[in-house]
């Protein structure tokens, strides 16, 4: 072993990552975490923490300085291909509470909505969203307009293999999730 070795790797933030386009509904409930299970997730998360000495990859923020949960969340990054109908895994990254709920919107508003959260926590978590991207100068994607592909048609690709959705439908997703299309 070298003594370079032993030296802390650096890392960048990445506010980016809280602009990264909503999952598709049809792969809700379907992610690596629950086809490899508990374990590799566990090591995978631990590992994404690791890579960025315990900082939120979006905000830089440090786990023990975070806002009011002083722990780090493991957040998976997919490349969404519309036209296709593939959700690609590229990595999981660590993220504060905050970064993670303002990525996860829709959630978010849902738990608002069922009056699960806050109107306070809501707004806070969005205006720390808000706050991260304009400080990079970044500016939100418009949603993905074009002709998306069939319900079914839907695949999350990890490591190579293709999953179906969790789901046959949005029917059968409503009732699921206990919310309209």
């Amino acid at each position: 072993m070298k003594i370079e070795d032993l030296a802390p790797k650096e890392w960048q933030k990445r506010p980016q990552v809280l602009l990264l386009p909503q999952i598709p509904k049809p792969m809700h409930g379907l992610n690596p975490r629950t086809i490899l299970g508990k374990e590799w997730w566990d090591k995978t998360r631990k590992e994404a923490y690791a890579s960025t000495d315990y900082h939120c990859i979006a905000c830089g923020v440090y786990r023990d300085q975070a806002k009011k949960v002083k722990w780090l969340e493991g957040h998976e990054v997919y490349e969404t291909q519309y036209k296709l109908g593939k959700l690609v895994y590229i990595e999981t990254v660590p993220l504060c509470h905050y970064c993670h709920n303002y990525i996860h919107k829709g959630r978010l508003e849902a738990l608002l909505k069922k009056r699960e959260i806050t109107h306070n926590k809501f707004s806070a978590v969005i205006q720390h969203g808000d706050q991260v991207i304009s400080e990079a100068g970044l500016q939100p994607t418009p949603p993905y307009k074009g002709k998306m592909p069939k319900w079914a048609d839907w695949r999350l690709v990890l490591l190579g293999i293709e999953y179906e959705p969790r789901f046959s439908s949005q029917k059968e997703w409503s009732k699921h999730y206990g919310v309209g299309g």
